[in-house]
Protein backbone atom coordinates (compact mmCIF):
# COMPACT_ATOMS: atom_id res chain seq x y z
CA UNK A 1 0.00 0.00 0.00
CA UNK A 2 1.29 3.26 -1.21
CA UNK A 3 1.32 6.40 0.98
CA UNK A 4 2.07 10.32 0.53
CA UNK A 5 2.76 11.95 3.62
CA UNK A 6 2.12 16.07 2.85
CA UNK A 7 3.61 17.92 6.01
CA UNK A 8 5.86 21.03 6.20
CA UNK A 9 7.07 20.47 9.58
CA UNK A 10 9.78 18.29 9.32
CA UNK A 11 10.23 15.96 12.54
CA UNK A 12 6.12 14.88 11.61
CA UNK A 13 7.10 13.76 8.46
CA UNK A 14 10.41 11.85 9.62
CA UNK A 15 8.09 10.03 12.57
CA UNK A 16 4.95 9.31 10.62
CA UNK A 17 7.34 7.83 7.69
CA UNK A 18 9.36 5.49 10.28
CA UNK A 19 6.63 4.21 11.49
CA UNK A 20 4.35 3.74 9.14
CA UNK A 21 7.53 1.97 7.18
CA UNK A 22 7.22 -0.18 10.33
CA UNK A 23 3.86 -1.04 9.62
CA UNK A 24 4.78 -2.49 6.06
CA UNK A 25 3.58 0.95 4.09
CA UNK A 26 5.44 1.89 1.43
CA UNK A 27 5.94 5.63 2.27
CA UNK A 28 6.81 8.79 1.00
CA UNK A 29 6.87 12.50 2.14
CA UNK A 30 6.57 15.93 0.48
CA UNK A 31 7.19 19.42 2.47
CA UNK A 32 5.47 21.53 0.53
CA UNK A 33 2.19 21.88 -1.97
CA UNK A 34 4.56 22.20 -4.76
CA UNK A 35 6.18 19.16 -3.94
CA UNK A 36 3.71 17.22 -3.63
CA UNK A 37 2.15 18.04 -6.81
CA UNK A 38 5.12 16.02 -8.43
CA UNK A 39 5.17 13.24 -6.84
CA UNK A 40 1.61 12.98 -6.94
CA UNK A 41 2.00 12.75 -11.14
CA UNK A 42 2.61 9.19 -9.30
CA UNK A 43 -0.12 7.53 -8.18
CA UNK A 44 -0.37 6.71 -4.33
CA UNK A 45 -3.30 4.72 -2.18
CA UNK A 46 -2.92 7.63 0.69
CA UNK A 47 -2.33 10.74 1.47
CA UNK A 48 -1.58 12.37 4.98
CA UNK A 49 -2.18 15.93 3.91
CA UNK A 50 -1.95 18.79 6.38
CA UNK A 51 -3.85 21.66 5.86
CA UNK A 52 -1.89 24.82 6.13
CA UNK A 53 1.58 25.09 4.55
CA UNK A 54 3.16 28.56 3.72
CA UNK A 55 2.60 28.00 -0.31
CA UNK A 56 -1.02 27.52 0.02
CA UNK A 57 -3.59 25.81 1.04
CA UNK A 58 -3.92 22.03 1.61
CA UNK A 59 -7.64 22.12 0.91
CA UNK A 60 -7.00 22.84 -2.58
CA UNK A 61 -4.47 19.85 -3.26
CA UNK A 62 -7.33 17.72 -1.50
CA UNK A 63 -9.85 19.18 -4.45
CA UNK A 64 -7.71 18.52 -7.30
CA UNK A 65 -6.70 15.27 -5.93
CA UNK A 66 -10.53 14.37 -6.10
CA UNK A 67 -10.90 15.95 -9.52
CA UNK A 68 -8.09 13.56 -10.93
CA UNK A 69 -7.86 10.92 -9.07
CA UNK A 70 -11.22 10.13 -6.89
CA UNK A 71 -10.18 6.20 -5.23
CA UNK A 72 -7.32 8.08 -3.75
CA UNK A 73 -8.09 7.87 0.19
CA UNK A 74 -6.94 11.52 1.30
CA UNK A 75 -6.45 11.66 5.32
CA UNK A 76 -6.77 15.64 6.22
CA UNK A 77 -4.09 16.53 9.46
CA UNK A 78 -4.03 19.58 11.11
CA UNK A 79 -2.76 21.45 14.52
CA UNK A 80 -5.10 24.44 14.28
CA UNK A 81 -8.16 22.53 13.37
CA UNK A 82 -11.26 24.26 12.69
CA UNK A 83 -15.15 22.89 12.42
CA UNK A 84 -15.15 24.95 9.52
CA UNK A 85 -12.08 23.23 7.87
CA UNK A 86 -13.59 19.74 8.65
CA UNK A 87 -16.58 20.12 7.02
CA UNK A 88 -14.89 21.84 3.42
CA UNK A 89 -12.24 18.87 3.86
CA UNK A 90 -15.07 16.44 4.56
CA UNK A 91 -17.28 18.24 1.63
CA UNK A 92 -14.14 17.78 -0.53
CA UNK A 93 -13.91 14.14 -0.42
CA UNK A 94 -11.68 13.39 2.55
CA UNK A 95 -11.64 10.58 4.17
CA UNK A 96 -11.28 11.36 7.85
CA UNK A 97 -9.94 14.36 9.25
CA UNK A 98 -7.11 14.49 12.09
CA UNK A 99 -6.44 16.78 15.01
CA UNK A 100 -2.08 16.99 15.77
CA UNK A 101 -0.53 15.55 17.74
CA UNK A 102 -1.47 12.55 15.78
CA UNK A 103 -1.80 9.38 17.61
CA UNK A 104 -0.34 6.45 16.31
CA UNK A 105 -3.04 3.58 17.70
CA UNK A 106 -5.86 6.05 16.11
CA UNK A 107 -4.10 6.72 13.12
CA UNK A 108 -3.08 2.95 11.98
CA UNK A 109 -6.80 2.10 12.85
CA UNK A 110 -8.02 4.60 10.36
CA UNK A 111 -5.27 3.45 7.75
CA UNK A 112 -6.96 -0.17 8.09
CA UNK A 113 -10.06 1.12 7.69
CA UNK A 114 -9.21 3.19 4.69
CA UNK A 115 -7.33 0.19 3.25
CA UNK A 116 -10.73 -1.96 3.40
CA UNK A 117 -12.77 0.64 1.71
CA UNK A 118 -9.77 0.83 -1.19
CA UNK A 119 -10.26 -2.98 -1.60
CA UNK A 120 -14.09 -2.77 -1.30
CA UNK A 121 -14.09 -0.13 -4.30
CA UNK A 122 -11.55 -2.74 -6.62
CA UNK A 123 -13.64 -5.80 -5.82
CA UNK A 124 -16.83 -3.48 -6.84
CA UNK A 125 -15.04 -2.05 -10.14
CA UNK A 126 -14.22 -5.81 -10.96
CA UNK A 127 -18.04 -7.18 -10.43
CA UNK A 128 -18.92 -4.13 -12.50
CA UNK A 129 -17.03 -5.05 -15.04
CA UNK A 130 -18.21 -5.38 -18.57
CA UNK A 131 -16.39 -8.79 -19.74
CA UNK A 132 -17.71 -10.39 -15.86
CA UNK A 133 -21.02 -10.47 -17.44
CA UNK A 134 -22.69 -13.40 -16.88
CA UNK A 135 -20.50 -15.05 -14.22
CA UNK A 136 -23.17 -13.72 -11.21
CA UNK A 137 -21.98 -14.14 -7.50
CA UNK A 138 -20.11 -12.48 -4.66
CA UNK A 139 -18.85 -14.99 -2.66
CA UNK A 140 -15.12 -14.90 -1.49
CA UNK A 141 -14.67 -17.78 -4.77
CA UNK A 142 -16.31 -16.02 -7.47
CA UNK A 143 -14.58 -12.33 -6.93
CA UNK A 144 -11.07 -14.77 -6.57
CA UNK A 145 -12.23 -15.94 -10.17
CA UNK A 146 -12.76 -12.41 -11.88
CA UNK A 147 -9.72 -11.17 -10.00
CA UNK A 148 -7.97 -14.01 -12.11
CA UNK A 149 -9.64 -13.57 -15.13
CA UNK A 150 -9.07 -9.92 -14.80
CA UNK A 151 -4.97 -10.45 -14.51
CA UNK A 152 -5.30 -13.21 -17.22
CA UNK A 153 -7.33 -11.88 -19.62
CA UNK A 154 -5.47 -8.91 -20.79
CA UNK A 155 -2.36 -10.89 -21.53
CA UNK A 156 -1.85 -13.42 -24.67
CA UNK A 157 -0.98 -16.35 -22.43
CA UNK A 158 -2.64 -19.19 -23.17
CA UNK A 159 -5.22 -20.89 -20.32
CA UNK A 160 -6.29 -24.10 -19.31
CA UNK A 161 -9.97 -23.96 -17.15
CA UNK A 162 -10.17 -26.93 -15.07
CA UNK A 163 -14.17 -27.30 -13.24
CA UNK A 164 -16.81 -29.63 -12.80
CA UNK A 165 -19.34 -30.04 -15.55
CA UNK A 166 -21.73 -27.41 -15.45
CA UNK A 167 -20.00 -24.58 -13.32
CA UNK A 168 -19.48 -22.10 -16.03
CA UNK A 169 -16.23 -22.99 -18.02
CA UNK A 170 -17.19 -21.53 -21.06
CA UNK A 171 -18.34 -18.19 -19.37
CA UNK A 172 -14.92 -17.99 -17.98
CA UNK A 173 -13.73 -18.04 -21.62
CA UNK A 174 -15.39 -15.59 -22.94
CA UNK A 175 -14.60 -13.35 -19.95
CA UNK A 176 -11.33 -13.98 -20.72
CA UNK A 177 -11.32 -12.99 -24.46
CA UNK A 178 -13.68 -10.26 -23.76
CA UNK A 179 -11.23 -8.99 -21.14
CA UNK A 180 -8.28 -8.50 -23.49
CA UNK A 181 -6.87 -6.97 -26.12
CA UNK A 182 -8.98 -9.31 -28.82
CA UNK A 183 -12.25 -8.65 -27.54
CA UNK A 184 -13.24 -6.80 -30.58
CA UNK A 185 -12.67 -10.26 -32.77
CA UNK A 186 -14.01 -13.61 -33.31
CA UNK A 187 -14.51 -16.26 -30.20
CA UNK A 188 -14.95 -19.24 -31.70
CA UNK A 189 -16.00 -22.75 -29.34
CA UNK A 190 -15.41 -26.41 -30.39
CA UNK A 191 -16.80 -29.11 -28.14
CA UNK A 192 -13.48 -31.60 -28.75
CA UNK A 193 -15.40 -34.60 -27.59
CA UNK A 194 -18.40 -34.25 -29.94
CA UNK A 195 -16.19 -34.64 -32.89
CA UNK A 196 -16.09 -37.90 -34.29
CA UNK A 197 -11.86 -38.97 -33.66
CA UNK A 198 -11.95 -38.87 -38.09
CA UNK A 199 -13.38 -35.37 -38.73
CA UNK A 200 -11.06 -33.57 -35.73
CA UNK A 201 -8.34 -32.47 -38.32
CA UNK A 202 -10.92 -31.25 -40.77
CA UNK A 203 -12.57 -29.66 -38.15
CA UNK A 204 -9.90 -27.59 -36.41
CA UNK A 205 -7.21 -27.34 -39.82
CA UNK A 206 -9.83 -27.24 -42.78
CA UNK A 207 -9.83 -29.06 -46.13
CA UNK A 208 -9.43 -28.88 -49.44
CA UNK A 209 -11.56 -29.92 -51.86
CA UNK A 210 -11.23 -33.24 -52.76
CA UNK A 211 -9.18 -34.18 -49.86
CA UNK A 212 -11.84 -37.31 -48.95
CA UNK A 213 -14.92 -38.60 -49.85
CA UNK A 214 -17.63 -36.15 -49.51
CA UNK A 215 -14.96 -32.87 -49.28
CA UNK A 216 -16.55 -30.97 -52.40
CA UNK A 217 -15.04 -27.77 -51.51
CA UNK A 218 -12.35 -26.25 -49.57
CA UNK A 219 -13.15 -25.01 -45.91
CA UNK A 220 -11.91 -23.29 -43.46
CA UNK A 221 -10.94 -24.89 -40.06
CA UNK A 222 -11.52 -23.14 -36.37
CA UNK A 223 -7.79 -22.65 -36.09
CA UNK A 224 -8.43 -20.25 -39.26
CA UNK A 225 -11.66 -18.66 -38.42
CA UNK A 226 -10.58 -17.56 -34.56
CA UNK A 227 -7.78 -15.62 -36.60
CA UNK A 228 -6.59 -12.54 -34.67
CA UNK A 229 -9.31 -14.24 -32.23
CA UNK A 230 -9.61 -16.91 -29.32
CA UNK A 231 -10.32 -20.41 -30.16
CA UNK A 232 -11.73 -22.18 -26.96
CA UNK A 233 -11.12 -26.29 -27.11
CA UNK A 234 -13.51 -27.30 -24.27
CA UNK A 235 -13.19 -30.94 -23.66
CA UNK A 236 -9.67 -30.84 -24.41
CA UNK A 237 -9.21 -34.05 -22.16
CA UNK A 238 -11.11 -36.50 -24.97
CA UNK A 239 -8.91 -35.62 -27.38
CA UNK A 240 -7.38 -38.73 -29.44
CA UNK A 241 -3.49 -39.21 -28.96
CA UNK A 242 -3.18 -38.55 -32.87
CA UNK A 243 -5.25 -35.17 -32.26
CA UNK A 244 -3.08 -33.67 -28.93
CA UNK A 245 0.23 -34.42 -31.45
CA UNK A 246 -1.41 -32.54 -34.58
CA UNK A 247 -2.56 -29.67 -31.94
CA UNK A 248 0.91 -29.49 -30.20
CA UNK A 249 2.38 -28.97 -33.86
CA UNK A 250 0.18 -26.11 -34.54
CA UNK A 251 0.69 -24.40 -31.13
CA UNK A 252 4.58 -24.98 -31.92
CA UNK A 253 4.66 -23.18 -35.32
CA UNK A 254 1.30 -21.10 -35.45
CA UNK A 255 0.52 -22.55 -38.75
CA UNK A 256 -1.82 -24.90 -39.92
CA UNK A 257 -2.16 -27.22 -43.11
CA UNK A 258 -5.65 -28.49 -44.63
CA UNK A 259 -6.33 -31.79 -44.54
CA UNK A 260 -5.42 -32.59 -48.02
CA UNK A 261 -3.34 -29.47 -48.83
CA UNK A 262 0.07 -27.99 -48.65
CA UNK A 263 0.40 -24.89 -47.92
CA UNK A 264 1.52 -23.65 -44.62
CA UNK A 265 -1.23 -21.02 -43.31
CA UNK A 266 -0.52 -18.97 -40.43
CA UNK A 267 -2.57 -18.13 -37.73
CA UNK A 268 -2.44 -15.97 -34.76
CA UNK A 269 -4.62 -17.21 -32.20
CA UNK A 270 -5.05 -17.44 -28.62
CA UNK A 271 -5.64 -20.74 -27.27
CA UNK A 272 -8.46 -21.35 -24.19
CA UNK A 273 -9.17 -25.19 -23.29
CA UNK A 274 -11.15 -26.67 -20.91
CA UNK A 275 -11.80 -30.22 -18.94
CA UNK A 276 -13.49 -31.64 -16.18
CA UNK A 277 -10.84 -34.06 -16.14
CA UNK A 278 -7.36 -34.32 -14.17
CA UNK A 279 -5.26 -33.78 -17.14
CA UNK A 280 -2.37 -34.47 -14.76
CA UNK A 281 -3.41 -37.80 -13.52
CA UNK A 282 -3.96 -38.66 -17.73
CA UNK A 283 -0.91 -37.14 -17.54
CA UNK A 284 0.99 -39.41 -15.57
CA UNK A 285 -0.85 -42.06 -17.01
CA UNK A 286 0.16 -41.39 -20.46
CA UNK A 287 -3.02 -40.50 -22.09
CA UNK A 288 -2.23 -36.87 -22.29
CA UNK A 289 0.89 -35.79 -24.01
CA UNK A 290 3.34 -33.53 -20.92
CA UNK A 291 4.56 -31.11 -23.45
CA UNK A 292 1.05 -30.28 -24.71
CA UNK A 293 -0.28 -30.04 -20.70
CA UNK A 294 2.50 -27.38 -19.69
CA UNK A 295 1.71 -25.41 -23.42
CA UNK A 296 -2.43 -25.31 -22.54
CA UNK A 297 -1.93 -25.16 -18.71
CA UNK A 298 0.48 -21.70 -19.03
CA UNK A 299 -1.85 -19.93 -16.42
CA UNK A 300 -4.74 -22.29 -15.00
CA UNK A 301 -7.87 -21.56 -13.55
CA UNK A 302 -10.25 -23.58 -11.37
CA UNK A 303 -14.25 -22.66 -11.98
CA UNK A 304 -15.60 -23.79 -8.22
CA UNK A 305 -18.44 -25.75 -8.36
CA UNK A 306 -21.72 -24.37 -6.94
CA UNK A 307 -21.32 -26.41 -3.24
CA UNK A 308 -18.20 -24.49 -2.17
CA UNK A 309 -20.03 -21.20 -3.17
CA UNK A 310 -23.95 -21.64 -1.45
CA UNK A 311 -24.42 -18.05 -0.63
CA UNK A 312 -24.16 -17.35 -4.66
CA UNK A 313 -27.34 -18.98 -4.85
CA UNK A 314 -29.63 -16.53 -3.74
CA UNK A 315 -28.58 -14.19 -6.70
CA UNK A 316 -28.61 -17.02 -9.07
CA UNK A 317 -31.71 -17.96 -8.49
CA UNK A 318 -33.24 -13.92 -9.00
CA UNK A 319 -30.54 -13.75 -11.96
CA UNK A 320 -32.02 -16.68 -13.77
CA UNK A 321 -35.51 -16.21 -12.84
CA UNK A 322 -34.99 -12.86 -14.68
CA UNK A 323 -33.63 -14.43 -17.44
CA UNK A 324 -36.32 -17.09 -17.62
CA UNK A 325 -39.25 -14.52 -17.75
CA UNK A 326 -37.72 -12.31 -20.15
CA UNK A 327 -36.70 -15.57 -22.47
CA UNK A 328 -40.59 -16.52 -21.99
CA UNK A 329 -42.08 -12.96 -22.49
CA UNK A 330 -43.58 -13.34 -18.95
CA UNK A 331 -43.92 -11.91 -15.58
CA UNK A 332 -40.97 -12.42 -13.30
CA UNK A 333 -41.91 -15.29 -10.26
CA UNK A 334 -40.24 -14.66 -7.03
CA UNK A 335 -39.29 -17.21 -4.95
CA UNK A 336 -40.25 -17.15 -1.44
CA UNK A 337 -36.93 -16.76 1.40
CA UNK A 338 -38.27 -20.92 2.55
CA UNK A 339 -37.79 -21.62 -1.54
CA UNK A 340 -34.06 -20.28 -1.66
CA UNK A 341 -33.13 -21.86 1.39
CA UNK A 342 -34.63 -25.72 0.50
CA UNK A 343 -32.32 -24.88 -2.63
CA UNK A 344 -29.27 -23.72 -0.41
CA UNK A 345 -29.54 -26.93 0.95
CA UNK A 346 -29.36 -29.30 -1.95
CA UNK A 347 -25.89 -30.18 -3.38
CA UNK A 348 -26.30 -29.48 -6.89
CA UNK A 349 -24.29 -32.23 -8.55
CA UNK A 350 -24.80 -30.47 -11.78
CA UNK A 351 -23.62 -27.56 -10.57
CA UNK A 352 -24.89 -24.22 -11.90
CA UNK A 353 -26.10 -25.79 -15.54
CA UNK A 354 -28.85 -27.89 -13.05
CA UNK A 355 -29.79 -24.79 -10.80
CA UNK A 356 -30.22 -22.96 -13.94
CA UNK A 357 -32.55 -25.79 -15.00
CA UNK A 358 -34.39 -26.32 -11.87
CA UNK A 359 -35.49 -22.48 -11.72
CA UNK A 360 -36.50 -22.64 -15.40
CA UNK A 361 -38.25 -25.92 -14.70
CA UNK A 362 -40.11 -24.11 -11.92
CA UNK A 363 -40.74 -21.20 -13.54
CA UNK A 364 -43.19 -23.00 -15.77
CA UNK A 365 -44.61 -25.48 -13.70
CA UNK A 366 -45.85 -23.00 -10.94
CA UNK A 367 -48.84 -21.38 -11.30
CA UNK A 368 -49.33 -17.56 -9.69
CA UNK A 369 -46.18 -15.18 -8.73
CA UNK A 370 -44.71 -17.02 -6.02
CA UNK A 371 -42.35 -20.31 -6.13
CA UNK A 372 -42.58 -21.63 -2.38
CA UNK A 373 -40.72 -24.51 -0.35
CA UNK A 374 -43.29 -27.00 -1.49
CA UNK A 375 -42.45 -26.32 -5.61
CA UNK A 376 -39.12 -26.61 -5.12
CA UNK A 377 -39.28 -30.27 -2.60
CA UNK A 378 -41.47 -31.60 -5.93
CA UNK A 379 -38.53 -31.31 -8.25
CA UNK A 380 -35.75 -31.64 -6.08
CA UNK A 381 -34.25 -35.30 -6.29
CA UNK A 382 -34.59 -37.10 -3.17
CA UNK A 383 -31.92 -36.37 -0.71
CA UNK A 384 -28.48 -37.49 -1.02
CA UNK A 385 -27.46 -40.28 1.22
CA UNK A 386 -23.90 -41.10 1.95
CA UNK A 387 -22.50 -44.10 0.37
CA UNK A 388 -25.83 -45.10 -0.27
CA UNK A 389 -26.68 -45.93 3.21
CA UNK A 390 -29.97 -45.22 5.14
CA UNK A 391 -29.76 -41.71 6.44
CA UNK A 392 -29.41 -41.87 10.66
CA UNK A 393 -32.85 -41.72 12.22
CA UNK A 394 -31.86 -38.84 13.79
CA UNK A 395 -31.51 -36.68 10.97
CA UNK A 396 -34.64 -38.23 9.28
CA UNK A 397 -36.31 -36.68 12.63
CA UNK A 398 -35.38 -33.60 12.10
CA UNK A 399 -36.50 -33.19 8.48
CA UNK A 400 -39.54 -34.59 9.10
CA UNK A 401 -39.57 -31.23 11.99
CA UNK A 402 -38.18 -29.16 9.48
CA UNK A 403 -40.69 -29.81 6.98
CA UNK A 404 -43.61 -29.64 9.53
CA UNK A 405 -42.61 -26.16 10.82
CA UNK A 406 -42.13 -24.65 7.42
CA UNK A 407 -45.82 -25.91 6.16
CA UNK A 408 -47.15 -24.31 9.29
CA UNK A 409 -45.66 -21.23 8.89
CA UNK A 410 -46.47 -21.27 5.58
CA UNK A 411 -49.91 -21.55 6.37
CA UNK A 412 -49.88 -18.48 8.81
CA UNK A 413 -48.65 -16.69 6.24
CA UNK A 414 -45.57 -16.38 8.45
CA UNK A 415 -47.37 -15.34 11.83
CA UNK A 416 -44.55 -17.36 14.69
CA UNK A 417 -48.00 -16.86 16.97
CA UNK A 418 -50.43 -18.78 14.42
CA UNK A 419 -47.78 -21.39 13.35
CA UNK A 420 -47.41 -22.34 17.32
CA UNK A 421 -51.04 -22.68 17.46
CA UNK A 422 -51.14 -24.74 14.86
CA UNK A 423 -48.70 -27.17 15.74
CA UNK A 424 -49.46 -27.33 19.60
CA UNK A 425 -46.49 -25.86 20.72
CA UNK A 426 -45.77 -22.44 22.92
CA UNK A 427 -44.24 -19.91 20.95
CA UNK A 428 -41.20 -19.25 22.50
CA UNK A 429 -40.84 -23.19 22.23
CA UNK A 430 -40.90 -22.87 18.37
CA UNK A 431 -38.28 -20.22 18.38
CA UNK A 432 -35.84 -22.76 19.99
CA UNK A 433 -36.87 -25.63 17.80
CA UNK A 434 -36.20 -23.67 14.80
CA UNK A 435 -33.03 -22.51 15.91
CA UNK A 436 -32.19 -25.94 16.43
CA UNK A 437 -33.00 -26.88 13.20
CA UNK A 438 -31.11 -23.85 11.39
CA UNK A 439 -34.46 -22.41 10.59
CA UNK A 440 -35.23 -18.75 9.82
CA UNK A 441 -38.62 -17.25 10.93
CA UNK A 442 -38.04 -14.20 8.40
CA UNK A 443 -37.99 -16.78 5.69
CA UNK A 444 -41.30 -18.06 5.31
CA UNK A 445 -43.26 -14.94 4.80
CA UNK A 446 -44.36 -14.32 1.15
Amino acid sequence: MTLLIVDDEANIRSSLQGALGREGYQVDVAASLSEARGKLRESYDLVLLDVWFPDGSGLDLLAEIMASTPDTIVIMMSGHATIDAAVKATRLGAFDFLEKPILLERLLVLLRNASATLALKAENRRLASPWAHGIVGKSPAVVKLLREIQLAGPSAARVLILGENGTGKELVARALHAAGPRHDQPFVAVNCSAIPEELVESELFGHERGAFTGATQSRRGTFEEAHHGTLFLDEIGDMSARSQTKLLRVLQESEIHRVGGNRAIKVDVRVIAATNQDLEGRVRTGQFREDLYFRLAVVPITVPPLRERTEDIPVLVEHFSGAVAKEAGGKPKSFTPAAVDLLGRYSFPGNVRELRNLVERLWIMTRGTYIGPEQVRAVLPPVERPEGRAARLGDAVKEFERKQIEDALLGAGGSMTKAALSLGLERSHLYKKMKKLGCRPESFSP
